[in-house]
C-alpha cells in the first residue's frame, strides 16, 4: 500500500480508490541514475510523449539525441520552453510532425496510461514510430494489475476534473501489447521501478 503523501504534497487520485504521489521534485530535476538505462536505449529522433517540464527531452539532446516533447498542459509546455526544449502544445492523438519516422517513443512517469486505452495509445504510437521503431515505458510492479480507471489530480483542496487514466503491470504488458502489434523486447527494475522496451 502507498503511504499517505504529505497533507499539501499533490497527488493523483484514481476512481478506485487509488492514491499516487506526484513528485513534482524528481519531474523538475534531471532524471534520476534508475533511468538511464532507460535513455541509453533510446534512438533518435524520440518523441517524449506527456513530456511534462521535459527533463527527459532535455536529457536527451544533452547526449545528442534528437528530441521532441509533446504535453496537453500548457504549464508543463511553458517549463520545457523555458529550459529550452522543442516541444509541442499537442496531444499523441492529434497530427504529428515526423510521423512514421520517429525512431523512440517515450512513456516515462505513468504516461502509459495516457487517454485511459493502452493499446489504443500503443496503436497510435505504432503509426508514429518507424518500421523499426521502440517504445519505452515505465510500468508497474509484479503483483499489481491491469486497470482502467478516472483519475484526477488534487492539492490541498483544490480538484481537477476527472480524465480517463489507465494502469498497467510488468505482469499484463505482454498481453496488453500483443494487441497492439507489439511484443515485450527488454525489461529492466531499478530502485523499484519498472521499465520495458516494446517492437514490432
Amino acid at each position: 500500500m502507498i503511504p499517505s503523501p504529505a497533507v499539501h504534497a499533490p497527488v493523483l487520485r484514481t476512481a478506485d480508490g487509488g492514491v499516487i504521489p506526484l513528485l513534482l521534485d524528481r519531474w523538475q530535476a534531471s532524471p534520476p541514475l534508475e533511468e538511464a538505462a532507460v535513455l541509453a536505449r533510446a534512438v533518435g529522433p524520440v518523441l517524449d510523449v506527456g513530456c511534462g517540464p521535459g527533463r527527459h527531452t532535455q536529457a536527451l539532446a544533452e547526449r545528442g539525441t534528437i528530441a521532441l516533447g509533446i504535453d496537453t498542459s500548457p504549464s508543463a509546455v511553458d517549463a520545457a520552453r523555458q529550459r529550452g526544449c522543442p516541444v509541442l502544445h499537442r496531444s499523441v492523438f492529434e497530427p504529428l510532425p515526423r510521423e512514421g519516422r520517429w525512431r523512440s517513443a517515450f512513456l516515462i512517469d505513468g504516461n502509459i496510461g495516457i487517454g485511459g486505452d493502452v493499446p489504443r495509445l500503443l496503436r497510435r504510437l505504432r503509426q508514429v514510430l518507424a518500421g523499426d521503431g521502440r517504445v519505452l515505458a515505465e510500468v508497474e510492479a509484479p503483483g499489481l494489475p491491469t486497470l482502467v480507471t478516472r483519475a484526477r489530480v488534487e492539492h490541498g483542496h483544490r480538484r481537477g476534473p476527472w480524465f480517463p487514466w489507465a494502469r498497467v503491470g510488468i505482469d499484463g504488458i505482454d498481453a496488453v501489447a500483443r494487441t497492439a502489434g507489439l511484443r515485450t523486447t527488454w525489461t529492466h527494475a531499478e530502485e523499484g521501478r519498472w521499465f520495458v522496451q516494446l517492437t514490432s
